[in-house]
């Protein structure tokens, strides 16, 4: 069993905010793969993909929290550190690149502090995808809406880290990471 949590913001105000790339990958793959409704629990939305043997999270504890709803779902369905994928944004990245990782810290992304700080491990993979440097406030930057030009590239981006999230899927990190970043 394996666990996909796509970090963001709950609420309207946050919806496509950079801040909330995790979210939206969420939602395509929900979208795409015919996942339906989800059910309520581990303070989040969890989907279950019946074919892939895997869940689907979307925590709503807000971004810094993160760790409280990925950490139950790991916790409930006794989930191994290397068979969670956690995806979220990143400004370190130009907008819409992905970079996939087996582990590492959680680069100053105060949703991946949360989810290792109550997991206790670094050892988590994760897709990163871009969103590009805040040309002034990082806090109105990551909370603000898409451009017009990043919305028009969002379709894309999307399907990227679908295949992302599939290579992963296949079992083999290091084959995803060649293929995610090329």
């Amino acid at each position: 069993m394996k666990l996909i949590a796509g970090l963001g913001n709950p609420g309207i105000e946050y919806a496509f905010t950079r801040h909330n790339m995790g979210w939206l990958c969420i939602d395509h793959l929900v979208l795409r793969n015919n996942l339906g409704n989800p059910s309520h629990k581990f303070h989040g939305e969890i989907f279950h993909w019946h074919e892939k043997n895997t869940f689907l999270l979307k925590p709503e504890t807000y971004m810094n929290s993160s760790g409280i709803s990925v950490s139950e779902a790991v916790n409930y369905y006794r989930i191994e550190l290397e068979d969670i994928l956690i995806i979220y944004d990143d400004m370190a990245l130009p907008f819409g690149k992905l970079r996939m990782r087996a582990q590492g810290s959680a680069g100053g992304h105060n949703g991946l502090i949360s989810i290792i700080s109550l997991l206790g491990d670094m050892h988590i993979p994760r897709l990163r995808i871009g969103i590009g440097k805040a040309p002034s406030s990082m806090i109105n930057y990551v909370l603000g809406h898409f451009s017009e030009d990043e919305q028009k590239e969002l379709p894309n981006i999307m399907d990227r880290a679908e295949e992302a999230v599939n290579a992963w899927l296949g079992g083999d990190i290091q084959k995803a990471m060649t293929i995610v970043n090329m």
